[in-house]
């Protein structure tokens, strides 16, 4: 009987790991991974071996971050995919649950960021919505700060990472999927904000319904700004396979200013008046 083989190729820890250090991630580093598992190939271990992978590669002095967010606690007025009755509105805000970083689990940005919630001594930033994980040496520091209303700013888990030289790994994963453009945003002038609501726990530990203003994160035209980044500032940008993926290993503080820098110059009037 002859079976066909799974898609992709064979992926171990081992496998991984080297070539991620070929692509240039360093022991030490700070990096922040954004991930499509399923592109990496046939991955024996699944997102365990990812993340094992990633924890070989940076070692004891250096931080893995992923984006850990929790979005359906929010405004139901707002649901699309998919809404809900309007008569359900109400009591949806009355019982949501408020936000707790140890139970609140992650929402459609895939399964290793939950991996990496929930692994050994993991941190957790403290946005209901927009939350960041992080594991490793300074874990704690980067995800101490994270304010309602900077859900991507400078007082965010990704101006912390950014301030201390942070990378981005975009591990299979495109440019619509890199979060530190959105701390860009917040360097653009007249940049437009938006109201958000969600359930928090109180310091008294009750749960409570909160209405908060921040900007506008729009990540549309994310793959114009990534493609330019590559063309004028390709000491930026490192590209490369894991896997069967095809991966970029990108210096976040470059990326961040030129990012407010594109935006500034290519967005539409209206959106920056």
């Amino acid at each position: 009987m002859t079976v066909d083989p799974p898609p992709g190729s064979l992926q171990t820890r081992d496998s991984l790991a080297a070539d991620l250090r070929t692509l240039g991630l360093r022991a030490g580093d700070i990096v922040l991974c954004h991930t499509s598992l399923r592109s990496l190939g046939w991955v024996c271990g699944g997102p365990v071996a990812v993340v094992q992978a990633l924890l070989d590669v940076l070692g004891p002095d250096g931080t893995l971050a992923v984006p850990a967010h929790s979005t359906d606690n929010s405004d139901p007025a707002g649901w699309h995919f998919p809404p809900v009755p309007e008569q359900w509105w109400e009591p949806i805000r009355d019982n949501m649950p408020g936000y707790d970083p140890a139970i609140t689990p992650t929402r459609g940005i895939g399964v290793l960021p939950e991996t990496v919630r929930n692994w050994p001594g993991a941190r957790r930033s403290s946005h209901p919505q927009v939350s960041f994980a992080a594991v490793g040496a300074r874990a704690a520091e980067l995800l101490a700060d994270h304010a309602l209303d900077h859900r991507f700013g400078p007082r965010s888990p990704l101006g912390a990472m950014n301030r201390a030289g942070a990378r981005i790994l975009l591990l299979g994963a495109g440019y619509l999927s890199c979060t530190a453009f959105h701390l860009s945003e917040h360097g653009v002038p007249g940049i437009p904000t938006e109201t958000e609501s969600c359930a928090v726990h109180t310091d008294q530990g009750r749960r409570h319904w909160v209405t908060y203003t921040d900007t506008v994160a729009d990540e549309e035209d994310f793959g114009e700004l990534g493609a330019a980044l590559e063309v004028d500032r390709p000491d930026v940008v490192r590209r490369g396979r894991v896997g069967d993926a095809d991966c970029r290993l990108i210096e976040m503080p470059a990326a961040v200013e030129f990012g407010t820098a594109w935006l500034t110059a290519h967005r539409h009037p209206a959106e920056t008046a």
